[in-house]
């Protein structure tokens, strides 16, 4: 099977603005009123600034904060319409990079609407920057600095905290799917390992690269002592079903019944609210060293 990335879902990411350098519609619109928004992490950046009513339609990953949900809905962000972004008459698209199919991104490119690309880094040290880009595309510098300061103080105390668990660090394993009882996880380079080593944790699928699917063996030979998956919704991942799995039965998790399930827009969507996030998984993962 071909590697993904989180991307190819739907999610974040991700987020950085891409050089606004090429075309007159990459540097935005500041006055813009009827943005269209896609991308969980851009909406979000969005009203965190507070040009929440400046938002006319977002896409269907843009699930926070709730007013979100109110804004018509132009689609999944890998499987957009151009006909359906244009008919909401925007002055300017927003758009986390992985949007497509790229024969629509063009189209939208070539329209005279502004549209500013955001790239999706799955890094802590980028978030301050793509709510800077955000900010500058949409004519709030001064907010988005202030904001950007704000996460960047508070990713900084979260890894003073963190480092109070020295050797005590944990195995966890990011389980994107487990459809067919086949193991998708998370390796290096994605969202997920960028959350668990935030958060004081070692990621257990750290020899592959991406999101894969791993065997069995290979389940068994990372030997998490927690398995970390997404909350869709208000459903979180039965513990019970997760390890009785022939992957996980023989894994410390299993013994343990270690089994972390956050929303997935919070956990890795690489936003204004992945400090708290972090802290939070962190919390979870050492109660005895970490605070909420």
């Amino acid at each position: 099977m071909m590697p993904f990335s989180l991307r190819s879902l739907g999610f974040f990411a991700v987020m950085a603005l891409s050089p606004l350098t090429a075309h007159a519609s990459d540097m935005g619109n500041p006055e813009a009123k009827r943005i269209v928004a896609l991308g969980g992490t851009v909406t979000e950046i969005l009203y965190a600034l507070g040009a929440g009513d400046r938002i006319v339609a977002r896409d269907s990953t843009s699930s926070f904060p709730a007013d979100a949900l109110s804004k018509p809905d132009v689609g999944y962000m890998r499987a957009l319409s151009s006909e359906g972004i244009l008919s909401q008459k925007p002055d300017l698209i927003l758009s986390e990079d992985g949007s497509g199919p790229a024969d629509v991104i063009g189209i939208l490119k070539a329209s005279e609407v502004p549209m500013v690309t955001v790239d999706t880094p799955p890094e802590g040290s980028a978030i301050a920057k793509k709510i800077e880009d955000v900010g500058a595309a949409v004519g709030l510098e001064d907010k988005a600095k202030v904001l950007a300061a704000q996460v960047n103080s508070d990713l900084v105390t979260l890894a003073k905290d963190v480092a109070a668990v020295g050797s005590q660090k944990k195995r966890v394993l990011f389980v994107l799917s487990t459809a067919g009882g086949r193991i998708m996880a998370a390796g290096k380079d994605t969202e997920a390992a960028a959350i668990i080593e935030m958060a004081g944790g070692i990621n257990a699928a750290q020899e592959i690269t991406g999101y894969k699917p791993l065997t069995d063996e290979a389940v068994i030979a990372a030997a998490p002592d927690v398995v970390l998956t997404m909350q869709r919704g208000n459903h979180a991942e039965n513990p019970d079903e997760v390890f009785a799995l022939p992957a996980f039965q023989s894994t410390p998790a299993a013994a343990s019944k270690s089994l972390i399930s956050m929303d997935g827009l919070y956990l890795i969507g690489f936003g204004p609210r992945t400090p708290a996030a972090g802290r939070e998984l962190a919390a979870k993962l050492y109660p005895e060293i970490v605070k909420p």
